[in-house]
């Protein structure tokens, strides 16, 4: 916001100080033509109470002057000469020649010499400019819609003279203890000043600092925020996977926020607003950590659904329900946690969901586990009888084998038995007819020479034999 007070009048029949004006025509142009009676300023005086800051340089408290802005009168339509008694003279001498007061006490010298001594007394640093025709008379009607090059040169030339001035000469707006003021600051300062009129209380520039400091650092802080808003919604995406992850993006973005308060405050010298901002930004950090908790509690809480859900419904089957069914719901409970660690994203609450949700578990897999010491007892039960019971048959079956092998042996025995009788009878008769051949031979030949008592003894071995081949048939 420039500290600067245009004011612009066409030159009709007379100028600013022009001798052949009469003095009420000056005092009437102006009267007329700055603020509709400048004089009127004089009276801000009794109302307007300027009160000095420390570091202002003010060193005079009713110097209403040094709080307004620089005058930038601009004439147009000029046609006089600039000169004075055949000298030459600049806009601005031009300006300070017109604001000459004349001597005098009578009522006519002081209406003359009243806007002068307003326009010295409220405005020390001025600046005059005087434009000629921008063109032909004839022209005048089509102003808006003339290009550059349709103007008189020597107007161009002093619009560029006069637009260097304001955007390279004129001082920026400021408050005493250089508080420098944009325009939603000047209309804030304007409202408190007009309020305060109206209501007929006295107006104070402190107190209209603080007013606009109030104002000024809320809507500051207000715009931190919502910046601060605006990165956290564009970079966060919940559940962050660490808490450190969450508390780096908050102070990023903090801090870009406390960069934003800082562009935009005004008079926050205690820095109590920067306090306030700083508690808002905790408390907004804090309301986030709980939203990413929530995010990450929910997301885990759907996927251990999801991954443990067939699970459950395999309990609920009775797929368990056996000897051995413990060890088996253990190990897939631990191939499911290993499923449920691989997932991404889950957040800080990954850990404790998990343990929470087995927690809410241990009565199924206790009664899992009871289910198979029950089952498994009677099993053995079970298993012992019948081990019992094979074994007996087992028994059994092996004294059946065992007779019928006693018995093949015997067999086996009695049927050699009964070979060796009839080897023994094939012998003993082979031998008995060897005997009778011999004998028969031997009588044949010699059987007047031999003696009766060895005929005798012969016929008793042949008995003999007889009779031991009887035996072995009666074996």
């Amino acid at each position: 916001m420039m500290k600067c007070l245009f004011v612009s009048c066409q030159m009709q029949n007379a100028g600013l100080g022009n001798m052949k004006s009469n003095i009420g025509l000056d005092a009437v142009l102006f009267l007329l033509l700055f603020l509709n009676h400048l004089s009127n300023v004089t009276e801000l005086t009794d109302i307007l109470r300027a009160r000095t800051l420390p570091d202002n340089g003010v060193k005079d408290a009713d110097d209403i002057g040094n709080f307004f802005p620089d005058l930038v009168w601009s004439i147009r339509d000029f046609y006089l000469s600039l000169e004075r008694d055949g000298q030459l003279m600049t806009a601005d001498e031009y300006l300070q020649n017109s604001l000459k007061m004349k001597k005098g006490s009578d009522q006519r010298t002081q209406s003359f010499n009243l806007p002068r001594l307003c326009i010295q007394k409220f405005f020390p640093t001025r600046k005059c400019f005087v434009f000629d025709s921008p063109t032909h008379q004839k022209k005048i009607s089509q102003l808006e819609t003339l290009k550059e090059d349709d103007l008189s040169f020597q107007f161009v030339q002093q619009m560029a003279e006069f637009s260097s001035h304001i955007f390279n000469k004129s001082k920026i707006k400021t408050l005493p203890g250089g508080i420098k003021v944009n325009g939603p600051c000047l209309e804030n300062l304007v409202r408190t000043y007009v309020n305060a009129i109206s209501s007929r209380d006295l107006p104070c520039m402190e107190n209209a600092v603080m007013t606009l400091a109030q104002r000024e650092n809320a809507a500051a802080i207000k715009r931190a925020l919502s910046h601060y808003d605006q990165l956290m919604g564009q970079k966060v995406q919940l559940p962050t996977e660490t808490l450190q992850e969450l508390v780096n993006l908050h102070r990023s973005s903090e801090g870009e926020a406390i960069e934003i308060f800082k562009k935009n405050s005004f008079k926050d010298e205690d820095q109590s607003f920067q306090k306030e901002l700083q508690t808002l930004l905790d408390a907004k950090q804090n309301d986030i950590c709980k939203k990413n908790e929530k995010a990450s509690s929910d997301c885990c809480s759907a996927l251990l659904q999801d991954i443990f859900g067939p699970l459950e419904e395999a309990v609920k089957q009775g797929l368990y329900s056996k000897p051995g069914g413990h060890n088996l719901y253990l190990q897939k409970t631990k191939e499911l946690m290993t499923k449920y660690h691989q997932q991404p994203r889950k957040g800080i609450q990954a850990e404790e969901a998990l343990q929470k949700y087995l927690k809410s578990k241990e009565s199924v897999r206790n009664a899992v586990l009871q289910t198979d010491h029950a089952l498994t007892a009677k099993e053995k039960e079970m298993e012992e009888a019948r081990v019992k019971a094979e074994a007996a048959k087992a028994e059994a079956e092996n004294a059946v084998v065992i007779h019928r092998q006693m018995q093949q042996m015997m067999e086996e025995k009695e049927r050699l038995h009964q070979q060796q009788i009839r080897q023994m009878e094939i012998e003993i008769a082979n031998i008995l007819a060897q005997q009778h051949r011999n004998l028969a031979h031997l009588l044949q030949e010699r059987g007047d020479m031999i003696p009766q008592a060895h005929i005798t003894r012969f016929h008793d071995q042949i008995q003999h034999l007889h009779r031991a081949s009887d035996s072995c048939s009666i074996l």
